[in-house]
């Protein structure tokens, strides 16, 4: 595999044996005040650490060593900001910036309180995420350009410098997915559960990853690691199905193309939020199942994704009655430390969930940031108030509630992250939305396509006429213009029709009268549905219309299986 290379027992093996040296080395000790945080006026320290080449984790253990008490802090931050732009924002974007931070800019909230990352932001309709994404601030991908360059030009001012920023973003494809004009868009991971075929996977999410380095991103909060183990909606298409084994090959291959591309990835959500139907953007979701069953059937998706060297897992608001009662996972040092550091091994960054969701606003934002770093955390993303989170921090670290030798390990972790991303050159613009790409994605979207009743791969008799349930109109113009491509007659009423449902659909979305009804997400739906053919595709792209007008066309066999039981219906009628 080409790219970023992946050595997570021996980096962690590092880290380990770094930060027991660097404990009662930092510059400013627990009783010794440090300057207010300020923007940094001199140029990044220069040390033998930063020599290209070097050991990522002896890099990160020796700049460590260089560090005051607010570099320090700062580097376990990760929030995000408004505005399109680091240096220049809109009146609105710089009083949303004031209410989060005390400044009026990105690069100003990454001067004053030293981050280590910045997440970008956005939100769709179909978006179960959008509760917590409090702004928007990707547009196009020559904005998001300007944007991260911005970023890093005011981050290489820091003392931290010479480590990469982190510059992540929530780009799952399907109904998480912050950018989508102008780049390749990738079918949902249900999709590619759908395909089974993990190569396919792997070639997809490397054209995405090189997407995303083009732009300046270098950390993705993705593939989704949950098993669907229920109808969970905030979960649902995010996920690629509810077999274990099936999920864990397609975890391995999202795992291997975003990080051959120099993107890091990201499982979620640990321990595994598709054994909750519960939304924890709005609530503690409750986790029923026994250890046994968490083990057998929940965590082995994060044991591949790790084993296959993912540099980072984001934990997760969940009550997991079998182990931690009570403790949401995210704030659990059985979860976090016990079972995913100890049982499974992982010696990566550990980043929180968004802790502006509810479960995780319980408790102030600085205290909430030291309970997810005493828990095993590294990263603390989107906080609700920087400065009370950094504050919080540092007055914990200063009164002993948070341990030097906890902070120092995961700014040690963090910091060996972002060394190993060092020195990947960021492709070039024009290759977004390439030829290659596109086949990539369209090769994924149709293997995926799967047939839950009727003939396999029989043509639609024309003309047809594409209706579909309540603000699909993209969609059905997506399909309308596919199908007109293939040479499939299509007639605005009295064709054939072939009705179209998705995400948050239910019985009362079905048309009577339809001849094919397809499922653009989960395909449960499909159970109420009369219609004499069921297809899926578990996706509303572009790639996924295409790929449903050849089937529908009769130029494609639909060979997808659904990832995920439908009662009453077989995984696909097109053999085995």
């Amino acid at each position: 595999m080409g790219g970023v290379p992946i050595r997570p027992r021996r980096a962690g093996v590092a880290v380990a044996a770094l930060t027991a040296l660097l404990v009662s080395g930092c510059s400013t000790g627990p009783g010794r005040a440090g300057p207010a945080p300020s923007a940094p006026t001199s140029a990044p320290v220069a040390t033998p650490t930063t020599t290209p080449g070097a050991d990522p984790a002896a890099r990160a253990a020796a700049l460590v060593g260089t560090l005051g008490d607010e570099d320090l802090v700062g580097q376990v931050l990760m929030p995000y900001a408004y505005g399109s732009a680091a240096t220049k924002v809109s009146p609105g974007s710089a009083a949303g910036n004031q209410a989060l931070a005390g400044v009026n800019t990105p690069a100003e909230m990454i001067a004053k309180y030293r981050l280590g990352g910045l997440i970008l932001v956005g939100f769709s309709a179909d978006d179960p995420t959008k509760g917590n994404q409090e702004t928007t601030n990707v547009d196009n991908p020559k904005q998001v350009r300007e944007l991260t360059t911005g970023l890093r030009e005011a981050a290489g001012r820091l003392s931290t410098g010479a480590a990469p920023f982190l510059i992540g973003t929530d780009q799952e494809y399907g109904v998480v997915t912050r950018i989508s004009d102008g780049v390749t868009v990738l079918p949902s991971s249900l999709a590619a559960g759908a395909a089974g075929d993990p190569a396919l996977t792997e070639a997809a999410w490397r054209a995405a990853g090189a997407e995303l380095a083009a732009m300046g991103i270098n950390l993705d909060f993705a593939p989704v690691a949950d098993v669907l183990a229920t109808r969970s909606t905030v979960i649902g298409s995010r996920s690629f199905g509810g077999d274990p084994k099936r999920v864990s090959a397609q975890v391995g291959g999202a795992v291997r193309g975003l990080q051959a591309a120099g993107v890091a990835a990201t499982l979620k959500h640990f321990p595994g939020h598709g054994h909750s139907a519960a939304d924890s953007h709005q609530e503690l979701p409750v986790i029923t199942q026994s250890r046994a069953a968490l083990e057998a059937g929940a965590w082995p998706s994060f044991k591949a994704g790790i084993d296959t060297g993912t540099m980072a897992v984001m934990s997760a608001h969940l009550d997991v009655r079998a182990i931690d009662p009570g403790t949401p996972a995210t704030f659990s040092h059985k979860l976090l430390t016990d079972v995913l550091r100890n049982q499974l091994g992982f010696q990566g960054v550990v980043i929180t969930d968004g802790m502006n969701m509810a479960p995780a606003k319980r408790w102030s934002p600085g205290e909430a940031a030291v309970r997810a770093l005493n828990a095993g955390n590294d990263l603390i993303l989107m906080t609700p108030n920087v400065g009370q989170a950094y504050d919080g921090l540092l007055a914990a670290l200063r009164d002993g509630s948070l341990p030097r030798a906890r902070l120092v390990d995961a700014v040690t972790r963090v910091l060996t992250m972002k060394f190993r991303l060092a020195g990947q050159p960021a492709p070039a613009m024009s290759t977004l939305d390439d030829p290659a790409h596109r086949a990539a994605a369209q090769a994924l979207a149709g293997a995926a396509v799967t047939v839950l009743r009727g003939s396999c791969g029989a043509p639609v008799r024309g003309p047809v006429t594409v209706t579909s349930s309540g603000g699909r109109d993209r969609t059905r113009a997506l399909l309308t213009e596919a199908l007109k491509a293939a040479g499939v007659p299509v007639a605005p009423s009295g064709g054939t029709v072939v009705h179209l449902v998705g995400y948050g659909d239910g019985a009362g979305d079905l048309r009577a009268d339809a001849a094919v009804t397809v499922a653009l997400d989960t395909p449960y739906v499909l159970g109420s549905a009369k219609s004499p053919t069921l297809l899926a595709t578990y996706s509303s792209s572009g790639a996924s219309m295409t790929a449903l007008a050849a089937v529908l066309a009769g130029k494609s066999r639909p060979g997808g299986r659904s990832p995920v039981v439908v009662p009453e219906l077989p995984a696909t009628t097109c053999g085995s």
